[in-house]
């Protein structure tokens, strides 16, 4: 699954997200470039607005399985974070973090919290390249 912060360097593109967009080219040849409706909604309002409609569809065609969420289990997750000491995660990363588990696939981010929620967790990250 590629988080949304990924996908901003991808668009973004230049010669300092070139490890990332490599990252993306891979996972998107290889099938494995996922997304979720929390990222989407990150995304595509932005796109909307500054008229880039070529990012737009290029991120309907990634594979987006449906969401649902556990309440009680992303509790839980968010529980052992604090109790971790790890306080600034938002509920909607939570939720791209439970969804990835739940699919059992990795999570490909630039965001360094999702490493703490892995640490606390099943979930599983992409390496990062270096950028």
């Amino acid at each position: 699954m590629v988080d949304t912060s990924a996908w901003v360097a991808y668009f973004r593109g230049g010669k300092a997200a070139a490890p990332v967009a490599d990252a993306v080219d891979y996972l998107l040849a290889g099938d494995e470039a996922l997304l979720d409706e929390v990222v989407l909604t990150e995304l595509v309002p932005f796109l909307r607005v500054r008229g880039e409609t070529a990012a737009e569809e290029a991120l309907s065609a990634v594979g987006n399985p449906p969401l649902q969420i556990d309440w009680p289990a992303l509790r839980d997750l968010q529980e052992r974070c604090i109790r971790a000491g790890i306080n600034k995660v938002g509920v909607p990363d939570l939720v791209i973090a439970q969804h990835a588990m739940q699919l059992g696939v990795p999570l490909f981010s630039l965001d360094r919290h999702f490493a703490l929620v892995a640490g606390v967790s099943e979930l599983k990250l992409w390496p990062q390249p270096a950028v």
